[in-house]
């Protein structure tokens, strides 16, 4: 194997760990939780460093996982950004009360959302459609984690019809994170970066057509299935347009 191709493999453990988890429970699960996020962090990082090299690589990483983790630390002694929450014990050790697997999940889901940001838009518009292309996936994640006891709110309030249990703060933060950390990889990172993405592009689309999947089928949460499917699907559904007229076959000559 070429190391060319090791993105490819690492996606390709994410998913299968993925498809692992709705057939497991129990400590098992939250196993799988820590495995699929660190070969998720593993997979957009080696993508970073063989595509792009390892300046960039080490550019997303301060500003993903490394703002990631001021920003949880932040969030879990304050409220703000999100809004007023707990980690449970169940996903490993913590660093500034933060379990250590969530600044990799910033990572592992921005370096993608970035990627499929630039095969949509351009300049700082880029900038906006990378943040919510990353926000949007929160509308799949924090309620599947919220069911699983791995993080809680102390007064959740108003949220999403059929979403208990999750404040709308929360949402409202993710995009403003989101975007902020957009906006340093706009400054920080070089803008052409268009070729070579197909594995993060790939993960991406899976993430979304497989979490409107999983919620509705396996986890019992139709309504965070219909809200992540209308939410992520505004940046998912356009790539799959985009790629689909991009990979179509040129149509063959008419003979003469």
């Amino acid at each position: 194997m070429t190391t060319r191709r090791l993105p490819l493999v690492l996606v390709g453990l994410t998913v299968l760990a993925q498809i692992a988890y709705p057939l497991v429970s129990g400590s098992a699960r939250n196993t799988l939780t820590v495995g699929t996020v660190v070969l998720g962090f593993a997979a957009a990082v080696t993508h970073a460093v063989l595509t792009r090299g390892t300046r960039v690589a080490a550019v997303l990483v301060v500003v993903t996982a490394g703002g990631g983790l001021l920003v949880e630390a932040l969030g879990t002694a304050t409220g703000l950004p999100f809004g007023e929450y707990a980690y449970a014990g169940t996903l490993g050790g913590k660093v500034l009360g933060v379990p250590w697997v969530i600044p990799l999940a910033w990572t592992m889901m921005a370096w993608p959302a970035w990627l499929v940001a630039g095969r949509l838009a351009s300049g700082w518009a880029r900038v906006l459609v990378s943040g919510w292309a990353l926000a949007s996936w929160d509308l799949f994640l924090d309620p599947q984690m919220v069911d699983a006891g791995h993080w809680t709110w102390s007064s959740p309030g108003a949220g999403l019809p059929g979403v208990p249990g999750i404040p709308v703060s929360n949402y409202v933060g993710w995009v403003l994170v989101a975007v902020i950390m957009s906006a340093l990889l706009h400054l920080l990172l070089p803008s052409s970066d268009a070729d070579r993405a197909a594995p993060m592009l790939g993960f991406y689309l899976w993430t979304y057509a497989s979490s409107v999947l999983a919620h509705a089928a396996f986890f019992g949460l139709p309504a965070s299935a219909a809200w992540g499917a209308l939410g992520m699907g505004l940046v998912a559904l356009p790539l799959a347009v985009r790629l689909a007229r991009t990979t179509r076959p040129a149509p063959l000559a008419s003979a003469r």
